[in-house]
């Protein structure tokens, strides 16, 4: 309305805005320092104002941030009376009029030194000039990745002037600490400050104070990306390292399992290796897969070593005295290892020795012992005629068939007495003898005698394949005792290596 009525304002103002930048600039140069005593300094007043957050390149240790820079002096030579002027009292003219604070960013990482960008400055009736420039900065800043992905970084802003010493431009800070007010979130640092402090340095060269204006940006990197992309499938892979001992021995797959979960575990490592500086700290996501990848690599050796123990065939020793009372009696309770048939509350106890299947043999100490038919023959007494049921011919002639390393001897001896010796064969508790003829009862005694012999020969191959078959399920035993007690061992081991880097995220 005010403009409605006084048309002839806006031009009015724009005649004296003419007016004023030929006569304030007529006899200027922007050369020099805009002081009236060149002995005092020019107070330069600095405010950063954090926009953005760019990028963190943590392998190259340089953070790039868009930044809002506000620069605030008095120049001496641009002043004027705004009553002189129609009430004029600022104006905006390009900066580049005007002299400039030659203040720079001391820890500058930008391989191209782009400065701020040529905007306009507002200049005050009084000399005040205020320049406002964004700016994207790309600084360096020394990461510390001992923690990473729960790691907080500090990165530093130094800005001053950069030939001109203390007692020629001295920096003032307007805030306490960098504004935050239009900053925009970043998915994967929090800010959580950004204080500013005044530093004066005396170099080395020269004895003039150099002031500068320091912001420290306090970062906090947010781990949930990190927690679920590298953290959390590491932990399920590790969790697959013990129970390679839980798989059957025979699968041939033990040893397989923990080389793949090695390889797997090597990957996430270079994936690591590859986002973070090359120096002496080691993440601590790092530890956690090196810890992981030793662990599992002693998985591996030990599944070796325990399949050796558990493939020991018929020729190995027996079974330590000690090894029974503390592994297969204790430890097997401890782990409740127990084999088929056997009872979670006692073991199986031994079942004793099927009777002798000749007549005339005597148990003696858990042993068989026969009578020697040669001491029957010195007596005249008549040999005992081998009695064997149906059934145990049967057992024998399955026995002999499932057994075919007792070889073609002890075969062959079987035959000769099925064909040529006096036997009576039990059918449904009804005997029946079968009666040989007159030419073979001279010759009965011999073949008796060698008939023993070989059944002799037969019983000592069943005795000595069982006490094979019983060391190798004893050793067997051992491994499978062993396999559940190193399963738990690392079980819980990758539980708390785990749970002290869950803590971490807390």
């Amino acid at each position: 309305l005010v403009f409605r009525f006084l048309p002839g304002c806006l031009g009015a103002q724009g005649k004296y805005a003419y007016k004023l930048l030929d006569d304030l600039f007529s006899n200027y140069s922007n050369a020099l320092r805009p002081v009236e005593d060149t002995d005092k300094a020019l107070n330069v007043t600095l405010q950063i104002t954090l926009s953005q957050i760019i990028d963190m390149d943590e392998r190259n240790q340089i953070l790039t941030a868009y930044l809002w820079i506000r620069q605030v002096w008095i120049d001496a030579y641009l002043r004027w009376n705004k009553d002189d002027y129609d009430g004029l009292d600022a104006i905006r003219i390009p900066s580049s009029y005007v002299w400039r604070p030659d203040i720079v960013l001391y820890n500058n990482a930008d391989d191209q030194f782009t400065g701020s960008m040529e905007t306009n400055v507002v200049l005050r009736h009084d000399g005040q000039i205020m320049w406002d420039s964004p700016a994207i900065t790309k600084s360096s800043c020394k990461v510390d990745v001992s923690f990473f992905p729960f790691d907080g970084q500090q990165c530093r802003l130094t800005f001053g002037s950069w030939t001109h010493n203390g007692n020629q431009i001295d920096i003032l800070n307007r805030l306490d600490s960098g504004d935050l007010t239009d900053f925009v979130e970043n998915v994967e640092w929090e800010v959580l400050g950004m204080p500013a402090k005044k530093n004066v340095i005396l170099y080395g060269c020269c004895s003039e104070p150099y002031p500068d204006m320091t912001y420290t940006l306090i970062l906090k990197r947010r781990a949930s990306f990190y927690i679920f992309n590298l953290l959390i499938p590491c932990v399920m892979i590790s969790f697959l390292a013990p129970l390679g001992f839980y798989l059957p021995a025979d699968s041939g797959e033990k040893v397989s399992l923990g080389v793949t979960v090695l390889l797997a575990l090597t990957v996430f490592q270079l994936l690591v290796a590859e986002n973070m500086p090359p120096s002496e700290n080691v993440p601590l996501i790092g530890k956690y897969y090196i810890a992981t990848m030793t662990m599992i690599t002693a998985s591996t050796a030990l599944t070796i070593f325990i399949m050796n123990i558990h493939h020991c065939g018929p020729e190995a020793k027996p079974v330590p005295k000690w090894a029974k009372t503390f592994i297969l009696e204790y430890m097997a309770r401890i782990f409740f290892v127990y084999e088929v048939g056997e009872s979670c509350r006692s073991a199986q106890t031994e079942k004793p020795d099927p009777p002798p299947l000749v007549s005339g043999t005597q148990i003696m100490n858990g042993q068989a012992k026969s009578e020697d038919p040669r001491q029957k023959l010195k007596k005249n007494e008549e040999p005992p005629a081998l009695k064997l049921s149906h059934e145990e011919v049967e057992n024998l002639e399955q026995g002999l068939s499932s057994y075919p390393s007792l070889g073609n001897m002890a075969a062959s001896g079987y035959n000769s007495w099925k064909e040529e010796s006096k036997y009576v064969a039990l059918d449904h508790g009804v005997g029946k003898e079968v009666a040989q003829g007159s030419c073979c009862k001279a010759q009965c005694p011999c073949h008796h005698e060698r008939l023993h012999r070989n059944i002799e020969f037969i019983a000592k191959c069943f005795r000595d394949q069982k006490a094979a078959q019983k060391r190798t399920s004893e050793w067997k035993k051992v491994a499978k005792v062993m396999d559940r007690f190193f399963m738990w061992i690392f079980f819980i081991m990758v539980f708390f290596m785990s749970l002290l880097i869950l803590s971490k995220a807390i």
